[in-house]
């Protein structure tokens, strides 16, 4: 028995006209007669009474019928959920981010993805950027969201966007209030808002809140190599991935903490100053496999740059306005 048997079955059922079954099915009469007596004749039953002037279902049709009907939505289910697995057009993009990618982001993100491939389906998993390598290479994401400097060998990636950190800190911490130098006004620094930039040598012996090394180690080594070559080592080191926790241990006077710019108040006790050291910034970029790149990825990719540029991200390879 096929399934393609099991169909012209099923609509002639729906049917019971020869003429109008064979032209749902795009096919001539003659052909669907003898399929239909195929049938009949491997299940040893007649399946339509054709004695009456229109075609009747028989008692074995019927019984047939109600057990057909749910093996041809399964099937139509399974395609359908195959479909959608393909990476591109009416499929599926897996999709990495950074577990502290902000919301308006993410909404910026998707909404630009939908506009761009309304056809294709978005799947966001919250992942590290060593995470997302990992998967990307063993095929189990399209793209991913990544931070640099990262071990992307064997990858494509798209243009690498910067956004300069600063530094959460307690509100009662004697670089949250600097005085002005002369050189150094906010509206020198691309992120103005938050005051006079703080000198990373003015934090030296002050303990750090940063993410763990596992997530980027290699951004993680940058990052306190900027840090420590500006005058700044650290007089412990706490590790924290998740933004609540990050904030209350600043608050309980635990360390500081860089990150850009918040997009939405911090808690009450806590300041974000920009830095004067240009060094210290996300740099982050699409990634994909070369061989996997589609019209769906190079959407996605569009849209990060359309979401991060936003946020207040801008090209890395395009210098400072600076007086």
């Amino acid at each position: 028995m096929e399934l393609r048997h099991l169909r012209y079955f099923a609509v002639l059922a729906e049917e019971l006209h020869f003429g109008r079954a064979a032209e749902r099915l795009h096919m001539a009469q003659p052909p669907l007669s003898q399929r239909i007596r195929d049938l009949e004749r491997e299940l040893g039953v007649r399946l339509f009474d054709r004695t009456r002037p229109r075609i009747q279902l028989t008692e074995a049709g019927a019984l047939l019928l109600e057990h057909t009907r749910p093996v041809l939505a399964g099937v139509d289910t399974a395609r359908e959920a195959m479909r959608r697995l393909r990476p591109g057009e009416a499929g599926m993009l897996r999709v990495g981010v950074p577990p502290d990618t902000r919301p308006p982001v993410l909404r910026t993100l998707t909404a630009g993805f939908a506009r761009r491939v309304p056809d294709v389906l978005i799947d966001l998993h919250e992942l590290t950027t060593d995470e997302q390598l990992v998967r990307l290479r063993e095929g189990e994401l399209d793209a991913g969201v990544v931070r640099h400097p990262s071990d992307t060998v064997g990858l494509e990636s798209g243009p690498v966007l910067r956004r300069e950190l600063g530094v959460v800190l307690p509100a009662d911490h004697p670089s949250a209030h600097p005085a002005d130098p002369p050189s150094a006004h906010p509206a020198d620094h691309p992120s103005a808002p938050g005051g006079a930039p703080v000198r990373l040598r003015d934090l030296d012996g002050a303990s750090l809140v940063i993410f763990p090394r596992v997530m980027a180690p290699r951004l993680y080594d940058h990052l306190l190599l900027v840090c420590r070559d500006a005058g700044f080592l650290p007089g412990a080191i706490r590790h924290a991935r998740n933004p609540d926790f990050v904030h209350g241990l600043v608050l309980a006077g635990r360390g500081v903490h860089l990150n850009e710019a918040p997009t939405a108040p911090l808690p009450e006790g806590l300041v974000w100053r920009p830095l004067d050291n240009f060094s210290l910034a996300w740099l982050t970029s699409v990634v994909w496999v070369p061989t996997r790149h589609n019209e769906a990825i190079a959407a996605f990719a569009d849209a990060v740059h359309e979401s991060l540029t936003e946020a207040g991200h801008r090209p890395h390879d395009r210098p400072h306005d600076r007086p």
